[in-house]
């Protein structure tokens, strides 16, 4: 299973093919971009580059599978831009302490980075990201065609990334209906069970799992706190709550792959999912295929994206490549690739991405693993974009003190 991992955002931080037919470069909404490889666009980087470049990405959120497929389109459609990309996988944990030597010495290694909001909010946090969304917003002009939550996920980034990748995510359950027989519709009614069966449902410590921080944030809203956006001031049900629940929660797993194993093997029957992390663990076989899944009755969505972004000091002929290459991401054709095995459902950040339009594999991963009830649930329920980078690391310092102290491993 590919990670989503939803890291701490690490030590010295503020506690912070789809063979498409198309042949020419993709457009960068740049008028001199017919012109050749020396023709100067935004910060004076060309329409181009002067000659192919091979390109380093360092994925930090399990993004190689979701987007790989469109880089490697675009490589073979564009052989005249990037001759060849290596990808390298790390830890979300990890991608400052990689990043920041490579800008500060000015021997960068990383050309891209693929990351969640957790490595996107660690990097600004730290000075590491190119504005690059603002820079050469005129190269990046299919981000006009971003749907509506992804252009919310987008206004995130501060213009130092590019969404790549949305989904709704959640807060959902996850359940083995052998055990579950009574499936808990609010966050009272969870509780309950939790306190009649303690030791049968779990979550992992949020800042290292994207299920487990989408709970955390997801709660405030149905809890009816203060105000959602704020966990310090405005969570007071929240944090009561999550202590409450803790008392029956021996253990906080450090990652979401060990949640997704306690509900294989039985050690748990049910825990906090959203709809990509219910999906793609069935479709792989990781979690038997009866594993079951519901909403609360009322509850708020709360987004998620994956972004691209570029270490500061980047060459401008490889911020040229990059920027094709992300223009080129996003439509529509390119883009329904992020359907792939369900593992972001539905994926796609940009309209006219729908289904129809993804991989024979990904349409049928959907049909046999998908819920009926997700799209019309996606349409009907209200929508919010997570915590703004520095009340997220708020929220993360306050759940290690105060709910997982002495439960989890940090990293």
């Amino acid at each position: 299973m590919r990670k989503h991992t939803s890291a701490r955002l690490g030590a010295g931080l503020l506690v912070l093919g789809l063979a498409l037919t198309a042949c020419a470069a993709p457009k960068t909404g740049s008028s001199s971009a017919g012109t050749g490889a020396a023709a100067a666009t935004a910060g004076g980087v060309p329409a181009k580059p002067s000659a192919p470049v091979t390109l380093d990405i360092l994925d930090v959120a399990g993004n190689q599978k979701l987007t790989g497929p469109m880089v490697d389109a675009f490589v073979k459609a564009h052989p005249d831009i990037i001759s060849s990309v290596k990808w390298e996988s790390a830890g979300a944990p990890d991608l400052v302490g990689t990043i920041k030597p490579q800008v500060d010495s000015k021997n960068l290694k990383v050309d891209l980075v693929m990351t969640g909001t957790d490595g996107l909010s660690a990097g600004i946090g730290q000075n590491l990201w190119i504005p690059i969304a603002k820079d050469y917003a005129s190269q990046l002009s299919n981000m006009k065609n971003y749907l509506d939550p992804a252009a919310k996920m987008q206004d995130l980034a501060q213009g130092f990334g590019v969404v790549t990748t949305y989904y709704p995510s959640g807060p959902l359950l996850q359940y083995d209906p052998a055990v579950v027989t009574d499936v808990p519709k609010t966050p009272e009614a969870l509780l309950a069970w939790a306190k009649a069966h303690p030791g049968k449902f779990g979550y992992a410590r949020p800042a290292n799992s994207g299920p487990g921080r989408t709970f955390l944030m997801g709660l405030p809203y149905m809890l009816g706190d203060k105000d959602p956006s704020d966990p310090v001031n405005g969570w007071d049900k929240t944090w009561a709550y999550l202590k409450d629940l803790g008392s029956t929660i021996s253990t906080y797993p450090t990652g979401t792959g060990q949640v997704i194993s306690n509900m294989a093997d039985g050690t748990w029957a049910m825990v906090p999912t959203t709809t990509g992390w219910d999906i793609n663990p069935r479709a792989l076989g990781q979690e038997p295929k009866t594993i079951a899944a519901a909403p609360f009755d009322s509850f708020t969505w709360v987004t998620d994206a994956h972004y691209a972004v570029i270490p500061k000091g980047q060459s401008a002929d490889k911020v040229s490549a990059i920027l094709n290459l992300l223009q080129y991401m996003l439509t529509p054709e390119v883009n329904a690739m992020a359907y792939d095995t369900g593992y972001f459902y539905p994926g796609p950040a940009v309209k006219g991405a729908t289904l129809d339009k993804a991989p024979a594999k990904s349409q049928q991963t959907i049909k046999d693993f998908g819920r009926d009830w997700y799209d019309a649930l996606i349409d009907k329920m209200p929508k919010a974009v997570p915590l703004t980078p520095d009340q997220m690391v708020k929220a993360f310092d306050i759940w290690d003190r105060e709910v997982g102290s002495g439960k989890f491993k940090a990293k």
